[in-house]
């Protein structure tokens, strides 16, 4: 049993991949429209987790984004990793970053969907996930490195701290005819490593 708080929070959004930017967006339906083909299914919408965390006072957001699409210098990165092989990753072009944002923002949150799925108000889960952040793996994007049979991105990322936090992911609603590619891998690693899955 852990302590609930007024002000100690963990928040997951959904937004839709690519929301905000035609490119990606486009690249994520093309994705989908042959990985359904291939696996015999109707398509779905793509999502893209991400998460506020409330805690003494402060309000962190915690998100990987591309390093080429930064701006403020104090946006809080505490890791970054190849987009595709890690010999890409060597240029700032392939390279993403994840990032604990203390008051800042997560862009594209005006097109999230189904969100915000409050996950715990438990101080104790907010705590662990702010010091779990501090051992993300810099895997590279796009590539099945642990064997999951799925490629690590920013949901590997997100179930990886909820489930490394010790949050219960029962309380994780995935959008109507929505997909999350990527989620599996984060919960894999966690219980290789012998993390607590919620």
């Amino acid at each position: 049993m852990t302590e609930e708080t007024l002000d100690s929070s963990i928040d997951l959004f959904w937004l839709p991949l690519g929301a905000g930017g035609r490119l990606v967006r486009f690249n994520g339906r093309v994705y989908e429209a042959l990985k359904a083909l291939l696996e015999h299914r109707p398509h779905n919408d793509l999502y893209h987790a991400a998460l506020e965390a409330r805690y003494q006072g402060n309000k962190f957001f915690i998100e990987m984004t591309p390093v080429w699409n930064s701006d403020p210098a104090n946006r809080g990165v505490v890791c970054e990793g190849p987009v595709g092989t890690r010999f890409l990753g060597h240029s700032r072009l392939f390279r993403y970053e994840i990032r604990l944002w203390q008051n800042g923002i997560i862009p594209d949150v005006a097109w999230a969907v189904d969100s915000p799925q409050r996950l715990s108000n438990s101080e104790f889960h907010v705590a662990q996930l702010l010091k779990v952040m501090l051992s993300i793996p810099p895997l590279t994007w796009g590539r099945d490195e642990i064997h999951s049979g799925e490629m690590w991105n920013s949901n590997s990322v997100i179930s990886w701290l909820l489930a490394g936090s010790g949050v219960d992911l029962s309380k994780v609603v995935f959008p109507i005819r929505g997909r999350a590619p990527g989620w599996k891998a984060g919960l894999v690693l966690a219980s290789k490593q012998g993390k607590e899955l919620g």
